[in-house]
């Protein structure tokens, strides 16, 4: 009789979650590059792209990121004097909060800012996502799409129909409204359009070193943590 493919053993370390020993290892790594850097800075990010982020990454080597839980980062610098590991960190704990992450480096000061500030990359936005501008489409044919895409594009909501095998809008269509979210419909036609409404930026918060503490943000403090 051959044997129930529900008799087939699991290997558990696959499905295993990452639990206490992964989270002492990001602490333990936080720490240790706090020993092997200078300045520490929080910063913040939108519209994140690991791709792009990574090719950001690589520009500024040797120094070290961090991103992922805050609550474990905060654990690793100390989220108050007495558990701090060096004096003043607690005050970067307070700001990992949100999309935020850390990082570490020997670079100056001037070079630091100068990358953040001018780094930004342009992408399609997702849906959710708000809309930068309104799009209408206007009545008529639709060159750009080819007659087998009918049906898809009509399955996103777009009247349209074939005529003489060119695909047409039979009316005036709104793909989006400026400062509304983005339907996944919406997403997929600004991506078929190549109409790219995200912008991926990073954002410095404050930065830390051995001498002072410095915040980039005029009129922001701990209270502001929420929206840094």
């Amino acid at each position: 009789m051959p044997k129930s493919k529900r008799d087939r053993p699991v290997t558990l370390s696959k499905t295993k979650k990452k639990g206490k020993e992964h989270k002492e290892v990001i602490v333990n790594s936080i720490r240790n590059a706090v020993e092997n850097y200078k300045s520490i800075y929080v910063f913040s990010f939108e519209n994140m792209r690991n791709l792009k982020f990574k090719e950001f990454r690589e520009q500024i080597k040797p120094s070290r990121f961090f991103l992922g839980s805050n609550k474990v980062m905060q654990v690793a610098l100390g989220r108050s004097v007495s558990d701090e590991i060096q004096p003043g960190l607690n005050k970067v704990s307070k700001f990992l909060c949100g999309n935020t992450g850390l990082f570490l480096t020997n670079m100056p000061k001037e070079e630091v800012e100068s990358l953040f500030n001018k780094y930004e990359d342009y992408d399609f936005a997702r849906t959710g996502s708000m809309a930068t501008e309104k799009v209408e489409l206007p009545e008529g044919p639709l060159e750009q799409f080819t007659h087998e895409m009918e049906p898809f594009l009509r399955k996103q909501g777009m009247p349209v129909r074939l005529n003489k095998g060119v695909v047409e809008l039979v009316s005036d269509f709104v793909v989006c409204e400026e400062g509304k979210p983005l339907s996944p419909e919406s997403a997929r036609i600004l991506r078929l359009l190549g109409i790219k409404m995200a912008t991926f930026k990073l954002h410095l918060i404050c930065r830390w070193s051995a001498e002072d503490f410095e915040l980039y943000r005029e009129g922001l403090d701990e209270s502001d943590v929420e929206s840094a």
